[in-house]
This record gives structure tokens, sequence and C-alpha cells, in this order.
């Protein structure tokens, strides 16, 4: 069956599903790092594919930005196309001036002060846990890899241009919240409510402290670290 922003049929799409938020970066990964390759969905131009990673079947498609667009995708994925575990692979803002650019950050919570899951089902909790065993296979294989992790809750942010950002700064700064993004509580959410597994792994794309910042062409191809640790997902253990 298809939805209203999928035109995929069920078993199109992997049980597992890495998801940027920008759709050319999904296309990257998928160009770059899969074979056999075949194209789910462009539904509003948001492209879906499903290909091979060392001979495993795994899915890319973009979210879009914000909790709305996240949670739409990702209800739908769960919910009518039987996937299992979906991976956020996304881009933040780090909250802390001793992070660097490129840093990877693997979220441990969600934090948000959205009216997501008060909405979506009357939860009213501004906090929302990953996936532990998602998120510990994701902690092995960067270790495995070499590749240098830090781990902390991150906050969903709802707003991209605020007028009020340091008075936010206080709530976050007093949960020590490494990153700001704007997803990663509605993907959470929903793999709560429905059974499912969720993570998300970011890199650092600008430092909302020190004022550092990568450009929109890095952030579609650059982010290989996260991309090689969250491809690893689909070989089995």
């Amino acid at each position: 069956m298809s939805t209203p922003h999928n035109s995929a049929k069920v078993g199109d799409i992997a049980k597992l599903v890495l998801m940027p938020g920008d759709p050319l970066r999904a296309k990257h990964i998928a160009d770059t790092y899969l074979s056999e390759v075949k194209q789910f969905n462009n539904v509003r131009g948001m492209g879906g594919y499903t290909g091979l990673y060392k001979g495993h079947k795994i899915s890319v498609m973009g979210s879009g930005m914000g909790m709305p667009s996240m949670g739409i995708y990702s209800y739908e994925l769960y919910k009518f196309y039987d996937v299992d575990a979906i991976v956020r692979i996304g881009s933040c803002g780090a909250l802390q001036k001793d992070i660097n650019l490129y840093d990877m950050i693997l979220a441990t919570q969600a934090f948000t002060k959205s009216s997501y899951g008060k909405v979506q089902n009357g939860y009213s909790e501004p906090w929302r846990d990953p996936s532990a065993e998602l998120t510990s296979r994701i902690e092995e294989i960067a270790n495995r890899l070499g590749h240098d992790l830090l781990q902390g809750p991150v906050v969903s942010s709802d707003v991209f241009y605020s007028d009020i950002a340091s008075e936010h700064m206080k709530d976050y700064n007093a949960h020590g919240i490494l990153a700001v993004e704007m997803e990663a509580f509605a993907l959470f959410h929903n793999a709560a409510i429905l059974n499912k597994k969720a993570a998300t792994l970011l890199t650092v794309s600008d430092n909302v402290i020190t004022q550092e910042e990568t450009t929109a062409e890095e952030r579609q191809v650059a982010f290989t670290n996260m991309m090689s640790v969250a491809l690893e997902l689909a070989v089995p253990e």
C-alpha cells in the first residue's frame, strides 16, 4: 500500500532505515555506498532508496526538517511499512564551546519544549529515550571503527530562528544538553508508542557558542564518519 506521503509498496523498504533530514543526502548515501539501488519514493521530492550494503538490505530516506515532517515519515514507516528500526543521521548545532565541528554525537535522550507528544497521544513529558539496544550497537560500531563519539542529551527544537534563544539556553545548560537539532524527539516518541527501535547519530555542523559553521555542501556530502557507522548497522553481528 502507499500513503499520502510515500509511494512505496510493502516490501520495498528494508527493516532498517537511515534518515538524514536532507533528501539530497539520502541520495548521496544511496549513490555512494549502496549497490542494486532502487528508488521507492519521490513524493514531494522526499527521496527514498533501498539497496545493499555489504550484501545486506538497507533503506535510506530523507525526513525533512522539523518534528512534524519526521513525525509523518517515521510513523508511516513504522506503522504501514513494517520498518523495525530508524536511525536519524543528521546535523546539529553544538551548545558547548568545547565541542568541535564534525564531532559525532550519539543522543542518549531528546528534550523538547514542543507539544508534539501531547498533541499526538497526550504524552506531556519533555523527555524521550532512544532504543537502548540500537544505541549500544552504534557505540560498539563507532569504537570498532575508531571513531570518537560524544554521548549525551540533545534538544529537539521547533524553532530555528529564536528571538529568545538566550532564555532557552539556561534550561539547556541546566540539563547538560550537548546540541540542538529538530527531529529526534518525534522519532523517539513514535518508536515508543509503536514498540519499534530508534536512535539518533549527529554530526556537528555549527557551534552556537563559538559561531563556527560548515557550508551547505559540506553538510550534504562530508559527514562520512557518521555515514560509515550507521551503514554498519545493516551487517548482522
